[in-house]
């Protein structure tokens, strides 16, 4: 089995939070797969728990959530907040250099 064949995309690369919230909405055959590639490829004991404890919830009558977990990007950055809040209205006071000089302008003398 390959990758491509896994019902998340880049399943081996993702970390133990991600597999755990994108998990929620698999069918105990796709969690089967999942735990079959997770054996033979990485062998992460951590997925592995999670993964069979999410097989044991199906077995036991849990449901699938809604969603893709396909669709899920866990890593992505969020949205901008609509943009900022500074305007000319909020700047402080401009400041002056002190007459004997900047500090931190080593061209001009102190």
């Amino acid at each position: 089995m390959s990758t491509s064949d896994l019902p998340i995309p880049d399943f081996d690369h993702l970390p133990l939070g991600d597999v755990t919230a994108r998990i929620r909405s698999l069918s105990a055959p796709q969690v089967d797969a999942l735990i079959a590639f997770e054996e033979q490829h990485g062998g992460r004991a951590p997925v592995l728990q999670v993964l069979r404890a999410r097989r044991e919830q199906l077995d036991a009558g849990a449901t699938p959530s809604g969603g893709d977990a396909a669709a899920i990007d866990l890593q992505a950055p969020p949205a901008p907040g609509g943009g900022s809040v500074a305007s000319p209205a909020t700047e402080g006071p401009k400041i002056n250099p002190p007459s004997q000089g900047d500090p931190t302008n080593p061209a001009q003398p102190r």
